[in-house]
């Protein structure tokens, strides 16, 4: 009940807000975020994960897709250039950032069932130089250890 209140009052606030903003702001923000979840992939990859330049790479993801649509707009006679609208799709970008610096802390914990390799590392050996796969032990490892879930085993296997 503690959460309950506020969460409402911040519903009916926000839906007061709403009307406030022009329908075009919203889509430029929606643009920002998009282009600025590309950015920060992008960053991401190109610099292994470091998150200052994924933060970086999501605001110049919208900054530079906020600048071409106000450069063509600028070409057109009934638009132009509005710095509201540019303002719009950086905050996208920056709401972005924020939202994956903010999760990215939590990622920290390793997860049940991912995709590394690390819990196979000491059933496998590979010879490097005749590239032949060699399996340690008397059998070979459980599917578990590649990944999939034991629901989703069961849910395929008895199909």
């Amino acid at each position: 009940m503690k959460k309950l209140i506020p969460t409402l009052v911040l519903f009916v606030i926000a839906s007061q807000l709403y009307g406030q903003i022009e329908r075009d702001k919203a889509l430029h923000f929606l643009g920002g975020n998009l282009f600025g979840l590309a950015g920060a992939g992008i960053a991401k990859q190109a610099t292994d994960g470091n998150r200052v330049w994924t933060f970086v790479g999501a605001v110049a993801g919208s900054t530079l897709i906020g600048l071409a649509k106000e450069t063509v707009d600028a070409s057109q006679r009934e638009n132009g250039w509005d710095n509201d609208d540019l303002a719009a799709t950086i905050l996208g970008g920056i709401t972005v950032g924020v939202v994956i610096e903010v999760f990215s802390k939590k990622r920290n914990k390793r997860l049940r069932g991912s995709f590394t390799t690390e819990h196979i590392e000491d059933d496998f050996l590979v010879n490097v130089k005749d590239e032949i796969l060699l399996i340690e032990g008397d059998g070979l490892p459980s599917l578990t250890s590649f990944g999939f879930s034991s629901t989703y085993l069961k849910n395929t296997l008895s199909h």
